[in-house]
């Protein structure tokens, strides 16, 4: 297979656009839901609207792994177009149907069915063969921020002027012209991969279990303030609502920038080194959420998001590159799939501990516990570290292709 920029690029388009299709009706689920529920059976909202995320998330963390091990195989070109169909299907259902269970459980058949970051991922790592992963993981995870960041405000726009079935159909289109745009890219036939004799072909049981644990951690600290955010800027701070969009989105945009930054640095480090850094900006995010607990007006809390974005660009990536560095190229999607299932798990348990969080200790410390949070992943990436888990593994430079990504 030919490594050319071009085709990242390509890749790193497809993954903005598609991340923005998905995420336009990412804040709409529960209204569809209370819509379609009526009065008479209301007393299922609250049910259904927690459902209707926990379902496909479940449903992916358990079978990313499984379409990353057939992406090995078969390529993950094929994987790459299965999982945007599959995202197109699944949208265009949700449009049409009318009953609220019904839209549950196509929503979490979107879940099992898609699994299209880890193998944007695993397709990436085959073009960059042995060198430059972290800056191609980091673009990558860029464009989810940027994707994230856009979507909501064009799918709030689509809801406003056509509603809710126009939302999600203009979301299948979307998909479906990401599809057609990854005809593009070139084939990545397992027997045309760049070989790695010098990686083991066995997978590194227990350092990987330890980066997945990493990532369920970093992954939860990083999703606990999802369940109380908008109520915690509103009650505790007194903003306005425009204020809650605004301080919210801050935190992307500096990960969107920050994030190739971090993987261009990681790239010239060893993994050892690479994991002290990490542990210490899982420190740096610990004190940044506790000057976000400190902060008493909304210019202080917008600073400590646009910091903590900033620490945001050295963590998830980072972690997804370590694991590329370390595994044999015919097992990259399988991994990969593990650590998006990781991701998947730190999310659900964040999500839950957010909630938890804030009824047990009350809305004004509930961002001293995703402090602690990020405390304890620090902690786990030093006992890592300790045991000398980390494989002493070079990473090879970029590559001419790469620097024009």
């Amino acid at each position: 297979m030919a490594v050319r920029g071009s085709s990242l690029r390509l890749l790193v388009l497809i993954q903005l656009v598609s991340m923005a299709a998905m995420e336009m009706s990412g804040p709409f689920w529960p209204l569809q839901i209370q819509a379609l529920l009526g009065p008479a059976q209301a007393q299922y909202t609250a049910l259904l609207s927690a459902l209707v995320y926990a379902g496909p998330m479940l449903a992916a963390m358990l079978l990313t792994p499984l379409w990353g091990r057939l992406g090995d195989s078969t390529g993950h070109k094929p994987m790459i177009l299965r999982a945007l169909l599959a995202l197109a299907l699944c949208q265009g259902l949700a449009a049409i149907t009318l009953d609220p269970w019904l839209l549950v459980a196509i929503r979490t058949l979107q879940g099992a069915l898609a699994g299209f970051i880890a193998a944007a991922q695993a397709y990436a790592l085959a073009c960059c063969a042995s060198g430059g992963r972290g800056l191609v993981l980091a673009r990558l995870q860029s464009a989810t921020a940027v994707g994230s960041l856009v979507g909501p405000v064009l799918g709030g726009w689509l809801m406003d002027v056509s509603g809710f079935a126009a939302l999600c159909v203009g979301a299948a289109l979307i998909c479906l012209l990401c599809g057609l745009l990854s005809l593009g890219l070139p084939a990545d036939r397992p027997e045309s991969r760049p070989s790695r004799p010098q990686t083991p072909s066995k997978l590194p049981s227990g350092w990987l279990a330890g980066i997945l644990a990493i990532i369920v951690l970093v992954q939860a600290a990083k999703m606990m303030p999802q369940s109380f955010y908008a109520l915690y800027v509103a009650e505790v701070l007194h903003a306005p609502g425009w204020l809650i969009g605004a301080s919210y989105a801050a935190s992307a945009v500096t990960l969107a920038l920050s994030a190739p930054l971090w993987g261009r640095l990681f790239d010239r480090w060893k993994p050892a080194q690479t994991l002290r850094v990490v542990e210490g900006v899982a420190w740096l995010c610990a004190l940044t959420l506790a000057l976000t607990a400190l902060a008493s007006g909304w210019l202080g809390f917008i600073a400590s998001r646009l910091l903590w974005g900033l620490w945001q660009g050295a963590l998830l990536p980072v972690a997804y590159a370590l694991i590329a560095n370390r595994v044999a190229t015919n097992q990259q999607g399988f991994a990969l799939g593990l650590g998006n299932s990781a991701a998947k798990a730190g999310a659900l348990l964040g999500t839950l501990l957010g909630a938890l969080g804030m009824q047990l200790a009350g809305l004004a410390y509930s961002f001293w516990l995703v402090a602690l949070t990020y405390a304890l992943a620090a902690l786990g990436i030093r006992l890592i570290r300790s045991r000398a888990l980390a494989p002493e593994v070079l990473v090879c430079p970029l590559t001419p292709e790469q620097k024009e990504l």
